[in-house]
């Protein structure tokens, strides 16, 4: 049977040991051997977090100083930040955004550099030097003109008339109303002097809609939702008012001037599992998705991105839902004789809905291979607790939005972004609605926050930490969980997860 981590009290004894040994000098760090990170990581796993997140910060420093880069990062990658104290969060802003920055990763480096925004007392050359990275990130991820970007209208502004220009009627109308709830609820929550105007976009074309948007003297428009509409905007110079389209083009770029793009990318999920694997060290997986569009364009954004890190794909399994698991687990394991075999198969990527993800680990106990790592996406939690039925799902380990985790996100519900607007939304909403909710308060946000641009890079919002590219598309850096007892539970060393048998 699978082995899970199990959440442990630190005694007070090795509280105690914990206290001297954790914030060592640089001498003693210097006399390190090559066990000692391996064992702060550890005893991190024990301790509480104020007490984990520091421990681990000393262990990612021994392994950086020791030259091993991948496994610094991931370690430093681990820190929960905000536990530090404002001493320990320059150092780790410091190390991170190195590390970062050596392994070609801008995203990293601009969460590292978000201490430059908290007005955290530190050296002028340490500040100096964060400033450089964070410059460097910034233009990594500006592969387009940033002139694209500028809204000199609203630079400096408060935004304060918005028009949202959903549909009321046809496929995508009932995402659209949970959108629109959640901007109503969130704005009278927050009691922002935003006035909030709505548009049928069934009703009307692009231009008619932009038309109307001017007459009511709108600063921006929310929308559109639909994915067809924004791959025609996204070919135009530029779109009449600043506008946050609510999905993702399918070009290759944004090329329209004052067009933003945010949505809830099961892609950009599917990217970010390649990199936590290739993380955690795995070089070769094997990959399972729905036989349907959507499987392929998640299955191929992995495949590329995991690519990208230096690691094979090397099996790809695209499976009909109605049929057996086990008809797609045996190919996805090459399965003989009733065992996997795993020699070149280092975890799994999984795609699934719940009722089939639930079915794919005790599938692979069947096979003998109950200790294959799986990385998912958030698409097979249902977004409330049901200890029983996802009891199978244990050792899985997968994303998901903050507000759909808020105990491995951020350490409880009181902590989560939004928090007041959260606590509203979850007495109303249906689980299953609540991602679109979570969506539509930080489009609020989003869009709020238009005329300061540079505010966007970093955002915590309801839907992960948000980061704004040169092309106008915002994408989200997710939380992990991994089930443990059918409950998502925090992930506390990225590095050290269950190997195969």
């Amino acid at each position: 049977m699978k082995q899970s981590l199990r959440g442990v009290l630190a005694t007070a004894l090795i509280a105690l040991l914990m206290t001297g040994c954790a914030m060592q000098s640089p001498s003693v760090v210097d006399r390190a051997d090559d066990q000692e990170a391996s064992r702060l990581l550890s005893q991190a796993e024990q301790q509480a977090p104020d007490q984990a997140a520091k421990t681990r910060l000393e262990a990612a420093t021994i392994l950086a100083q020791q030259g091993q880069r991948e496994d610094a990062f991931a370690a430093a990658d681990a820190i929960d930040e905000a536990r530090l104290s404002e001493t320990d969060r320059v150092r780790w802003a410091l190390l991170f955004s190195e590390l970062a920055r050596a392994m070609d990763d801008p995203r990293a480096v601009l969460r590292a550099t978000q201490v430059l925004n908290d007005d955290l007392p530190m050296q002028d050359d340490h500040q100096e030097t964060l400033i450089d990275r964070q410059s460097w990130a910034r233009n990594a991820l500006n592969q387009l003109d940033p002139d694209n970007l500028a809204l000199p209208g609203l630079e400096g502004q408060d935004i304060r008339r918005i028009v949202v220009a959903l549909p009321e009627s046809g496929p995508l109308s009932s995402v659209a109303n949970t959108l629109a709830t959640a901007m109503r609820r969130h704005n009278e929550i927050k009691g922002d002097n935003v006035q909030l105007s709505f548009l049928d976009a069934s009703q009307y074309s692009m231009d008619e809609l932009y038309s109307r948007a001017e007459q009511m003297n709108a600063q921006l428009v929310i929308g559109p939702l639909e994915k067809e509409q924004v791959s025609q905007l996204e070919q135009r110079n530029s779109v009449p008012l600043p506008t946050l389209a609510l999905n993702y083009g399918s070009g290759e770029q944004n090329r329209a001037a004052r067009l933003f793009q945010y949505g809830l990318s099961a892609e950009d999920e599917a990217r970010q599992a390649a990199r936590r694997a290739y993380q955690d060290g795995r070089r070769s997986m094997s990959v399972m998705v729905p036989d349907n569009d959507w499987g392929r364009r998640v299955g191929e954004a992995f495949w590329n991105e995991f690519h990208r890190e230096g690691g094979e794909v090397t099996n790809a399994v695209r499976y009909n839902p109605e049929s057996p698991v086990a008809n797609a687990v045996k190919t996805a394991l090459n399965v003989s004789g009733e065992r996997a075999q795993l020699g070149n198969i280092d975890a799994l990527f999984l795609l699934a809905l719940p009722d089939y993800a639930r079915q794919v680990p005790p599938t692979l106990d069947y096979y003998y291979a109950p200790n294959l790592p799986i990385y998912a996406t958030s698409h097979l939690h249902e977004g409330r607790l049901q200890t029983r039925r996802d009891q199978d799902l244990n050792d899985v380990m997968f994303v998901d939005i903050p507000w759909q985790i808020p105990d491995a996100a951020v350490g409880g519900e009181e902590i989560l972004p939004f928090y007041p607007t959260y606590q509203r939304l979850s007495e109303e909403a249906d689980a299953s609605m609540f991602r679109l909710m979570a969506m539509g308060v930080d489009a609020y946000e989003i869009a709020t926050h238009l005329s300061d641009i540079a505010s966007l890079d970093g955002m915590r919002g309801s839907t992960g930490t948000l980061y704004l590219t040169g092309d106008g598309r915002i994408y989200r850096e997710l939380p992990w969980a991994k089930f443990q007892n059918g409950t998502p539970s925090p992930i506390l060393i990225p590095s050290q997860t269950s190997g195969n048998e």
